[in-house]
C-alpha cells in the first residue's frame, strides 16, 4: 500500500501544470551596502523540517539559544488546503514523494541583516513567510504560483530573496522585509539552488528535473532518460534577469568520456574567483569539477561508496541524491562532502583528491543532508538528518570541532543574526 501511495503521488507531482507569470521589468539590480550596526548576535539557524522549527545557535560557542515555531498558522493553512482538492492533492504527493511520508514544513531560512526578522520557505504549504523574532508572529506570506517552496538565498547587500517555485519552473525575487515580489527568472523543470556572485552581478541555478520519478540513467544509456524533464544548471545575469549561459551538465560529461551519468545538478560550491563549479550530480558519488568560463568538465571525482550505499538500488536513494551537500573553504582548496546515502562527512584536497580524509563521531552519521560555511568560511557545518544533529568541522585541522542536537529531520542551515533587542525578549520569556 506504501509503494502504491508513493507511486501516485509521484504521478500527481509529475503530471504538474507550468505556470508562467512574467518577470517585471525595470526592478534594478542588487548593490553591496555596508553591514547593519552593531547590537547582531552571529548565529546558525537550522530548519528541522518534519518538525516545522527553527533551531538557533550561537555561531562561535555552538550553545543553543532559541527554537522558533515556524508554522504558528499551521491550523489556517491546513483548514485552507483541506478545503482544495488540487492544493490537497499536491499536500499529500509532497508527503509521500518527497517528505519520505511526512509533512515538509521549513526547506530554508534567511534572516534580515537587523536581525529582526527570519523569512522561511515551506514547502508542504507553498509559501514563503516573514516572522517577527521577537513576536514569533507572521508578519507577511507569499504564496508561490506553484504547488511547493524549495531551496532560497539571500542578495549580498541582504535586501531580496531568491525562492525557487519547485512545479511552476521559475524563481520569485522577494523583498526580504515586506515578502513583495519584485521579478522572476526562468528555470527547468524543479528549481533548485541559486547561488550569487560576491558582487551580485550573476546568479548560478540549477533545475535538478523529476528527481520523484524512480528512474537512473543507466536505465536509458546511451539516451538520456525522458522521465527528468528539463535539468539545467544556468548563469542568470541580475541587472536584467536574462539568462546569460545555459548548459544540460549531462551532455558536458558525455562530451568529456563520462556517459551515462545524470544532468541534474545538485549542491553546488563556486570556487572563490568565481571560474569554476564544483557539483554533485544526481546518483553520483563524488563531484564534478566544471569550467564556468569555457562551459566543459575539466574532471570527474568518485568518492568511496559505503557498504551500505552499495547494497541500495538506486530507486532507493532519497529523491535521487547519492551525495547531497557540499561546501568549499575561503581560499579554495578544501571541499567540505555531505555523504548523504553513504552516511559520512569528507574534507577534500582539491589540489590532490587522493588526500581525504572521513570524518565520523562517536554516533553513526544518519544521512548527512546539507554542506555549508560559519562565519569567515573557516568552518563547515553538516546538518545530519537521520541523527537530528548539526555538525561542524575545522577545515585547518581537518577535525570535528562541535555536534550539536537539534530537532526532527534538520536540512538546510544558514548563517544568520538575531539583534541584541530580539535576544532580550527572548530572555524575558525563558
Amino acid at each position: 500500500m506504501r509503494r502504491a501511495t508513493a507511486v501516485l503521488a509521484a504521478t500527481l507531482l509529475a503530471v504538474v501544470t507550468n505556470q508562467t507569470v512574467q518577470a517585471s521589468a525595470g526592478a534594478a539590480p542588487t548593490s553591496t551596502v555596508s553591514t547593519a550596526a552593531s547590537g547582531e548576535r552571529k548565529v546558525m539557524y537550522v530548519g528541522n523540517n518534519w518538525d516545522g522549527t527553527a533551531d538557533v545557535i550561537d555561531a562561535k560557542s555552538f550553545t543553543k539559544i532559541k527554537r522558533l515555531n515556524v508554522i504558528p498558522d499551521k491550523a489556517e493553512r491546513l483548514a485552507e488546503i483541506y478545503l482544495n482538492p488540487v492544493r490537497l492533492a499536491f499536500f499529500l504527493a509532497i508527503r509521500e514523494a518527497v517528505g519520505e511520508g511526512h509533512d515538509q514544513y521549513v526547506d530554508d531560512m534567511f534572516s534580515t541583516r537587523d536581525g529582526r526578522l527570519l523569512a522561511v520557505s515551506r514547502p508542504s504549504f507553498a509559501d514563503v513567510v516573514g516572522i517577527d523574532l521577537s513576536s514569533g508572529k507572521i508578519v507577511w506570506r507569499f504564496a508561490m504560483h506553484g504547488q511547493r517552496a524549495d531551496h532560497m538565498n539571500v542578495s549580498p547587500d541582504g535586501t531580496r530573496l531568491l525562492v525557487s517555485d519547485s512545479t511552476a519552473n521559475h524563481v520569485d525575487e522577494l523583498d526580504i522585509e515586506t515578502g513583495r515580489r519584485l521579478r522572476q527568472f526562468e528555470s527547468g523543470d524543479t528549481p533548485h539552488e541559486s547561488n550569487y556572485s560576491k558582487d551580485g552581478s550573476r546568479i548560478f541555478h540549477a533545475s535538478i528535473g523529476r528527481i520523484y520519478t524512480p528512474t537512473d540513467p543507466s536505465q536509458f544509456c546511451p539516451f538520456s532518460d525522458p522521465t527528468k524533464g528539463d535539468q539545467r544548471f544556468q548563469v542568470v545575469d541580475n541587472a536584467s534577469f536574462d539568462i546569460l549561459k545555459k548548459w544540460d551538465i549531462g551532455q558536458a560529461l558525455k562530451d568529456a568520456g563520462f556517459p551515462c551519468m545524470s544532468s541534474a545538478v545538485r549542491p553546488m560550491a563556486i570556487s572563490p574567483d568565481e571560474k569554476t563549479a564544483y557539483l554533485q550530480i544526481s546518483f553520483f558519488h563524488g563531484y564534478v569539477v566544471f569550467d564556468l568560463e569555457r562551459g566543459v568538465v575539466t574532471e570527474v571525482v568518485r568518492l568511496p561508496q559505503s557498504e551500505h550505499a552499495k547494497s541500495l538500488r538506486k530507486s532507493q536513494y532519497v529523491l535521487n541524491s547519492a551525495h547531497h551537500g557540499l561546501a568549499i573553504n575561503a581560499d579554495g582548496t578544501q571541499l567540505c562532502v555531505a555523504g548523504t546515502m553513504d552516511d559520512y562527512v569528507g574534507l577534500v584536497d582539491i589540489a590532490n583528491p587522493t588526500d581525504r580524509k572521513l570524518f565520523t563521531l562517536p554516533h553513526i552519521e544518519d544521512r548527512p543532508y546539507w554542506a555549508t560555511n560559519g562565519p569567515g568560511d573557516q568552518h563547515c557545518w553538516v546538518s545530519i538528518a537521520g541523527d537530528d544533529r548539526v555538525n561542524v568541522y575545522d577545515y585547518a585541522g581537518r577535525s570535528p570541532v562541535a555536534s550539536i542536537q537539534v530537532g526532527d529531520h534538520p536540512q538546510r542551515v544558514r548563517v544568520g543574526t538575531v539583534s541584541r533587542d530580539v535576544l532580550s525578549t527572548w530572555q524575558d520569556v525563558n
